[in-house]
């Protein structure tokens, strides 16, 4: 589609954002724009005026690269702090102290301090409100799809992202969790024993 654009003489971008349905509606959306940087420089206020952040990530389809692997990082990050919190539980930490520690040390993620899927701990959450999505399971198992499509187009190992899709796929396909918000991997993970 870019290169048809642009022997066309048109400008094309492709933008996707990260800062799901909060951020679109706070107007902080961080953009990850793929494109010629002349079309990026004229889209630039655009950008600004729906999101706190864009950035130009390279030629056309970079935007969607960094897309992909920014949410295969949250997917694995979430999965890691789900089973965080259900180890914590079986161990028998408190999980406001498990919050506290957690979102000042070295585990401190995106996925703990600001999406925390611990229902009454952290900001609210997806998890506050019985994990209605803010950013549906099923939509990040379509991006843990993506990621993986790619990883092996570019001979990239990435087994960390195979591990989360199949996960994902688990909890959409066969464990109830389609529709709800891939932070509902947490109330999953409570119900399960190792090795299941």
């Amino acid at each position: 589609v870019a290169d048809d654009a642009a022997a066309a003489g048109i400008g094309f971008l492709d933008a996707p954002v990260s800062g799901g349905v909060g951020g679109a509606q706070a107007g902080t959306l961080t953009f990850m724009v793929g494109g010629d940087p002349a079309a990026f420089e004229t889209a630039r206020p655009l950008f600004d005026v729906m999101g706190q952040k864009a950035v130009h990530c390279g030629a056309a389809g970079n935007g969607q690269a960094a897309k992909i692997c920014n949410n295969m990082i949250l997917g694995v990050t979430m999965l890691a702090t789900c089973e965080a919190f259900a180890l914590a539980d079986r161990l028998g930490l408190d999980r406001q102290a498990m919050y506290d520690v957690v979102s000042t040390s070295s585990g401190q993620s995106w996925s703990m301090t600001t999406y925390c899927p611990a229902p009454g701990v952290g900001p609210e959450s997806p998890a506050d409100r019985d994990y209605a999505p803010g950013f549906a399971a099923d939509l990040m198992l379509k991006d843990l799809r993506l990621s993986q499509a790619a990883a092996e187009a570019a001979g990239a190992d990435t087994p960390m992202g195979r591990l989360a899709q199949g996960l994902y796929e688990t909890f959409v396909e066969r464990e109830g969790g389609s529709g709800r918000d891939f932070s509902a991997v947490l109330p999953w993970f409570e119900r399960r024993r190792r090795g299941g």
